[in-house]
């Protein structure tokens, strides 16, 4: 099987979450802080531009996730939005974990 280029980039995007995952978790306070002010605002920017890429036009609709020029359906939230918003909030709340900066707020 050839390994194409995208699989190399998914494979080394995964491994760089998976890695910020890991020293959040497990890294002492010291790392936990460097972490937060050098990745948190690199991984906000990464996520504000595939949200830019999902915007949606005038109807309410995502131009991205658009299945077709002529589709009737109602303007609802692209998968994009909706899986960050169900990261950031839903998961956030589930057991063992901290609450949502912004419920704290």
């Amino acid at each position: 099987m050839s390994v194409t280029v995208f699989s190399q980039l998914d494979k080394s995007l995964h491994e760089h979450l998976a890695t910020l995952v890991r020293l959040a978790s497990t890294g002492d306070e010291e790392t936990a802080v460097e972490l937060a002010r050098s990745e948190l605002p690199r991984v906000v920017a990464a996520l504000r531009a595939l949200l830019g890429e999902h915007a949606p036009d005038e109807h309410g609709r995502c131009p991205t996730c658009r299945s077709s020029r002529w589709t009737r359906r109602l303007p609802s939230p692209c998968r994009a939005y909706l899986g960050a918003q169900l990261a950031l909030t839903v998961a956030a709340e589930s057991p063992g974990r901290r609450r949502h900066l912004r419920s704290a707020v």
